[in-house]
């Protein structure tokens, strides 16, 4: 058996009907249970927004939300994701730049933009449960995040500079 060009020799993976929603779409697909997320959304459904790094857990450049919970999508399988919701960086801000992209443009907040999805992913999940968070607070946040290029003081800044304006300081 063969599904985008991947040959089914382990008895564990079977061939399921994924049912799911992603940014707002409903979506049914047939794949492997033991696919990773990361693989169905970037390789199946075209949101490369959703960045493959280390493959672990280590690096954060998979963080989506599934079910308003920030996870590595790397560490999902297929199966666990049936009648979930999920959102990537591509459902963020509908037509407009979501408010935290626009900190992150404004303050400076990526250099090379390898790591910037999924710590905005981190910073909306940290926002929706602290709107007013510490510096403490931004960097247990994003400290599943690794950014090798920025030194973090542009992320940091551009989180802080979104909650100062929200709070009007």
């Amino acid at each position: 058996m063969d599904i985008n060009n991947k040959v089914l020799d382990n008895p564990i993976d079977s061939l399921m009907t994924l049912t799911f929603t992603v940014n707002g779409e409903k979506i049914e697909i047939q794949t492997v249970s033991t696919e990773k997320l990361v693989n169905i959304l970037r390789e199946q459904l075209n949101f490369v927004g959703t960045k493959i790094s280390c493959g672990i857990g280590r690096c954060g450049a998979c963080s989506v939300l599934i079910d308003n919970e920030l996870v590595n999508a790397c560490f999902v399988m297929a199966y666990q994701v049936n009648g979930k919701s999920i959102t990537t960086i591509e459902g963020l801000g509908g037509v407009t730049v979501d408010e935290v992209q626009e900190a992150f443009l404004t303050e400076g907040g990526f250099q090379c933009g390898y790591c910037t999805s999924g710590m905005i992913m981190a910073v909306k999940y940290l926002l929706a449960l602290k709107p007013n968070p510490s510096e403490s607070d931004i960097k247990e946040a994003l400290a599943g995040n690794l950014c090798r290029c920025t030194g973090y003081g542009g992320i940091i800044r551009s989180v802080q500079s979104l909650v100062a304006k929200k709070i009007g300081i």
